[in-house]
């Protein structure tokens, strides 16, 4: 008698981790960033990430209606999109322009591509990329902790990079800084990556890559020359990095399969980020290193995928 046989696609194996389940994690991780940017922020802080969250639920749900597929929203992924969103722009960025930010995060960075499992790149970093280049001054004009008043003082990555003046490390550690809203404090985004690599969320390596190589990178110029360039702590504490390492480039959909591979990954975003850092015209090169390094996560895989057994 023949014996019965179900045929069916993968994943065969499951994790029991639903994508409902992963963005809780994801939005619990995040929780520390969002009550500091709240501490140092204020009022504005609420608004900016309300209006980031609300805008991504709404036009997900729209675009995917209007394209006749089913409902995504429930998933909580463009609640979590809309809350990256938000801590990666300025605290004082007006809400309709963040509102058209939000639309090109779901829109260009994940809906176009099919939805999310299919895009390629991360879709807050997307929106992010689309407003750096419709609306530069909004997006580079900051404000002072406890102030939403615009200020022409820069970041700390900009003081360092056009006056060559050095934040100190304490403020950068508790985020007491101007910046993007949820990325000035590093213990907030510290603690939420490590609730990240204790729910398995993400991958260490991706995160370790990554650090690791601007560290190193860091400390070779400082120990060539100190008066210009920054020690490994200002350059891993100041700017978007660990917000980067941990949730944008750590992201499972975006980044290698191969754990080779998310090495390579995290390697390749701290290069990039450090080469826009020091030569190129702008102070930050976290998202563009992200996104670069997103278009060649297939081609990683391609060359760091194992050989079967028996190949």
């Amino acid at each position: 008698m023949a014996a019965d046989f179900i045929i069916s696609d993968s994943p065969y194996i499951h994790s029991g981790k639903s994508t409902k389940k992963i963005m809780f994690l994801v939005m619990l991780a995040l929780l520390p960033a969002i009550f500091a940017s709240v501490y140092y922020f204020r009022a504005g802080a609420i608004y900016l990430i309300s209006t980031c969250v609300i805008s991504c639920v709404v036009f997900e749900y729209l675009i995917r209606k209007i394209r006749h597929k089913e409902t995504t929203i429930y998933d909580l992924s463009a609640v979590v999109t809309g809350i990256l969103m938000a801590l990666i722009l300025p605290p004082n960025f007006p809400l309709g322009a963040a509102v058209v930010g939000c639309l090109a995060a779901v829109f260009l960075g994940k809906e176009v591509f099919g939805g999310l499992g299919s895009n390629i790149f991360n879709p807050a970093l997307v929106g992010r990329a689309f407003l750096m280049a419709t609306f530069p001054v909004l997006t580079t004009t900051w404000c002072e902790p406890f102030s939403l008043q615009a200020v022409t003082t820069a970041t700390p990555l900009g003081l360092m990079k056009f006056q060559n003046v050095t934040t100190d490390l304490q403020s950068l550690f508790w985020g007491n800084v101007s910046g993007s809203l949820g990325e000035t404090s590093a213990i907030a985004l510290l603690l939420g990556g490590i609730i990240l690599l204790l729910y398995r969320v993400i991958d260490w390596r991706i995160p370790f890559g990554y650090i690791v190589t601007v560290a190193l990178i860091s400390l070779g110029f400082h120990s060539a020359n100190p008066a210009s360039y920054a020690g490994p702590l200002f350059e891993i504490l100041a700017g978007g990095l660990i917000i980067g390492a941990f949730f944008m480039a750590s992201d499972p959909v975006t980044s290698p399969v191969t754990k080779k591979g998310r090495l390579i990954f995290g390697a390749g975003c701290g290069l990039l980020t450090m080469i826009i850092r020091y030569w190129g015209g702008l102070p930050e090169g976290v998202m563009y290193s992200i996104l670069f390094m997103n278009a060649l996560r297939p081609l990683i895989d391609k060359f760091t995928r194992p050989i079967c057994f028996g190949g």
